[in-house]
């Protein structure tokens, strides 16, 4: 009796290439896992992934070989490989080669409030509005990203404590730097500024993500909550 081939819902959660990968991450996906996340199904003998296996199998595995196969290639030699799928394989191999052509995008290191400020104050200057935003970094003092937590009006915005843990969580930063700005041009923190960093600083000594600086930025200068002692 011939084998039914075993669909891949038909394998455990954990085994399936697109469950894998939000559970154990991407570098857990074989090659012939990914490309079969790219074609999404097989055909009436093979799952996605034996069919992407057999295609690796083809080019003896090797990627580069890979990328060189052509649409109608491979519409003509792979039954369950239509044109939607053979553009997916080859636009992916395509963003693979342009990757690796492109220099990597060093990320700015900061070593003091300066260089916050050198970093937000092209976002935050000239706005009529008061918006908050974290810097993340990692702990080589790296920025990973900047992200705006909350926009408001002129005289403040509503700050959510659990929205910046959660950015930080997610973006596995080992610090961040709180920065927002003051419409008016007053560099000098308010009553609820200051109320605000300190129950993030407590905040951050929970998570083991400490706050390393808070400033607040007009058009002309900056204030530190670091270089002033307030931290």
């Amino acid at each position: 009796m011939a084998c039914q081939k075993l669909s891949i819902k038909n394998w455990a959660v954990e085994d399936r290439p697109r469950e894998k990968l939000l559970t154990k991450g991407i570098s857990s996906l074989s090659n012939a896992e990914l490309i079969a996340i790219l074609i999404g199904s097989g055909n009436k003998n093979e799952s996605a992934v034996d069919l992407s296996k057999r295609i690796l199998n083809d080019v003896s595995n090797n990627l580069n070989e890979l990328g060189k196969l052509t649409i109608d290639k491979l519409k003509r030699d792979y039954s369950g490989i239509g044109e939607a799928k053979a553009i997916s394989i080859v636009a992916a191999m395509e963003l693979g080669r342009r990757r690796k052509l492109s220099e990597a995008v060093e990320k700015p290191r900061i070593s003091g409030s300066r260089d916050v400020y050198d970093l937000m104050h092209p976002l935050l200057a000239d706005l009529p509005h008061e918006e908050f935003w974290v810097v993340l970094l990692n702990r080589a003092n790296k920025v990973i990203s900047t992200q705006k937590i909350s926009q408001g009006g002129i005289a403040g915005t509503v700050i959510d404590c659990k929205l910046i843990m959660k950015a930080a969580v997610d973006q596995l930063a080992s610090a961040i730097i709180l920065c927002h700005n003051h419409p008016s041009g007053n560099l000098r923190p308010s009553h609820h500024d200051k109320i605000n960093t300190q129950k993030l600083v407590e905040a951050g000594k929970v998570m083991d993500v400490p706050i390393l600086d808070h400033l607040i930025v007009a058009d002309h200068g900056f204030f530190s909550f670091a270089d002033e002692g307030e931290l």
